[in-house]
């Protein structure tokens, strides 16, 4: 058990740092994309929704202090993802359909929970090239709630499925060995 234990933290520690390394290359980039919440749903994937919100919270978390202290709210999103993969993946497992469907949820889910957030902390820009839109959408006549919205789940929808996607392909090519050491810890955990 103590083997299995080392196993959940060195990948939780593993998808943490990916997380910050995603995000902090997007948003160097300028990218209207987010990719910070790949780690988040491996682990929850692997092995449930608790490990995977903890994933999720500490990386923003850790990039807040870090980085830019304007992240930390953004957690809230994170630990979201998690939760909600990590309970389409104990319930159905996470298929190519399930992760096409969670990431059709995600690019909802986000931005509803990252818009009022976004407002918060921004004033509803971000900082890249989606502000463009942003802007165009209020000048029209839409608030900054639905014009930041409706910007965020455009990207949300590329980020999130691609994302889900991605997560599930990589638990794919997975060597049974190494994923065995997962399963057992997942059904002590359950």
């Amino acid at each position: 058990m103590k083997n299995q234990k080392a196993y959940l933290t060195a990948f939780c520690g593993v998808c943490v740092a990916m997380n910050i390394v995603l995000g902090i290359v997007t948003d160097a980039m300028g990218l209207p994309l987010y990719l910070d919440t790949l780690g988040t749903v491996l682990t929850a994937a692997l092995f449930g929704p608790v490990p995977g919100m903890i994933v999720g919270g500490l990386s923003n978390t850790i990039t807040g202090l870090l980085y830019t202290v304007t992240d930390i709210p953004f957690a809230l999103i994170n630990i979201a993802v998690g939760l909600i993969v990590g309970l389409v993946a104990k319930k159905f497992k996470f298929t190519l359909t399930s992760a096409l469907l969670t990431g059709l949820a995600l690019s909802i889910l986000c931005p509803a929970i990252g818009t009022p957030i976004g407002i918060f902390v921004y004033g509803g820009l971000q900082g890249d090239i989606s502000d463009i839109v942003v802007t165009g959408l209020v000048k029209s006549g839409q608030s900054i709630f639905t014009a930041s919205f409706l910007t965020k789940v455009a990207s949300n929808l590329i980020d999130k499925i691609g994302t889900c996607v991605i997560a599930c392909l990589l638990i794919r090519s997975m060597p049974a060995r190494f994923l065995a050491n997962f399963r057992q810890e997942r059904e002590l955990a359950e």
